[in-house]
């Protein structure tokens, strides 16, 4: 077992200071090492924070869950918000406020319908045989090797290859996908960097002109519309209404950002929480011997571990909705036009929804977590991280339940997107 400081513990009196202080735009580095004692501190005396720059921070769960049933209200159109921020004529700006997620019905409905088609029980199911030889061909290297990274060999590989077979990427040009999706990802950060900006909308260009030859492809020789996503947002769903060529390419890049660090995120922090928590680790590995023969109850109890990993590590930490109306969230009146940010790691570990919110427990039977949203705008493509998440964590780990950290591993250092860029390990 590794002794690296994986979350470093964070004094109460300077968890107070920050919280006392709480400001997106200009948050410390421990904050970033370890967040949750901060949200904790945020939680308890100003669960509903005025920003200095008139926003307010949301860290209860009850006051999430409210804003996620209300799309009425809380808007997630990202028009008014993203103008200011990356200028109306930047590639960001069309990017964002084009994307799925960024955007309320009926644009929204339209695209989810598309994607969701594809991403049926059945079409998911069909997907686990691939994806387990992928997991065991990585793993084999790993093997062979004696070790690696765990997001560069390993996490980050899977969700790419996933992405790249929906939307029909010939292996060959899956090589830009990551870097794409880090810097379009990036950007969105409370502040972004003069870089971030200009690798950002770098990305989505580079990206946009690769779609359009893939798009013309597709159109010549289509897909299975059952199987390959491209082809179904193509042809549309037999309503007669298609997406337009900026919606449709805009929305490729959204699949690919949304499908590949969230779940590169879970199955590295999963992973590493694994390291950093022995006692789970012990108790999972012998959960899942002692159901070795019988597939239905392994899927279960790696079901209840991804869970409560994402839970407790969310891999997307926060939301932002605008209000439509004036409207009262957690006993604060706000105004219509009102900005909102959902923290949804503080959420994730709130006592007055979780028991022991702060221990990682990977058995907890009933686990309502936010990692994936809620409500009209929950992650369409849920169903298939979960998947990735069982395969690649269970693998992984019964392949090589003694696995160790070799050196420190570097956090992401963002406060949106919580995981980690480098985790070299080694094998027995």
């Amino acid at each position: 077992m590794s002794n690296f400081c994986i979350t470093p513990a964070m004094p109460p009196g300077r968890a107070r200071d920050i919280a006392d202080h709480f400001d997106l735009r200009a948050l410390p580095p421990d904050f970033l090492d370890n967040p949750y004692p901060v949200y904790a501190a945020l939680r308890e005396s100003e669960p509903v924070r005025r920003m200095p720059d008139g926003s307010v921070f949301l860290t209860r769960y009850a006051d999430l869950a409210t804003v996620y049933r209300d799309a009425a209200t809380f808007s997630s159109d990202k028009h008014v918000e993203f103008a200011p921020k990356y200028g109306t004529d930047s590639a960001l700006y069309e990017h964002h406020t084009t994307s799925l997620v960024f955007n309320d019905p009926p644009l929204h409905t339209r695209v989810r319908k598309r994607i969701m088609g594809a991403l049926t029980r059945r079409a998911i199911a069909d997907m686990e045989p691939g994806l387990v030889r992928l997991v065991d061909q990585l793993l084999d290297g790993i093997e062979a090797s004696g070790g690696g990274d765990l997001i560069d060999d390993f996490a980050s590989a899977i969700p790419v290859e996933i992405i790249g077979n929906l939307l029909g990427v010939p292996h060959a040009e899956r090589g830009p996908l990551r870097d794409w999706s880090l810097a379009i990802l990036g950007a969105l950060e409370p502040v972004p960097t003069a870089t971030q900006h200009a690798e950002g909308n770098r990305s989505v260009r580079d990206m946009l002109a690769y779609l359009r030859t893939l798009v013309a492809e597709r159109r010549d020789r289509p897909g299975d519309p059952e199987r390959d996503v491209l082809t179904r947002l193509i042809q549309g769903e037999g309503d007669g209404e298609q997406l337009s060529e900026v919606e449709l390419l805009q929305n490729c890049i959204f699949l690919l950002n949304a499908g590949h660090e969230t779940t590169t995120n879970l199955i590295g922090n999963g992973l590493i929480l694994l390291q950093e928590f022995p006692a789970a680790r012990h108790a999972l590995l012998s959960d899942l011997q002692a159901c070795a023969t019988d597939s239905t109850a392994q899927e279960q109890v790696l079901s209840l571990a991804v869970d409560e990993m994402l839970r407790f590590e969310s891999s997307n930490q926060l939301g932002n909705r605008r209000t439509l109306r004036p409207t009262t969230v957690g006993g604060m009146a706000l105004p219509e036009g009102a900005l909102v940010t959902l923290c949804i790691g503080a959420a994730n570990r709130d006592p007055a929804q979780f028991s022991n919110a702060e221990t990682l427990d990977l058995r907890r039977p009933v686990n309502r977590h936010l990692a994936f949203g809620f409500g009209i705008h929950q992650c369409a493509g849920l169903s298939l991280a979960r998947l990735e998440g069982r395969v690649a964590i269970g693998r992984f780990l019964q392949r090589f339940p003694d696995f160790t950290l070799s050196d420190t591993p570097t956090r992401g250092g963002r406060a949106r997107f919580r995981g980690f860029l480098k985790a070299p390990f080694t094998i027995r």
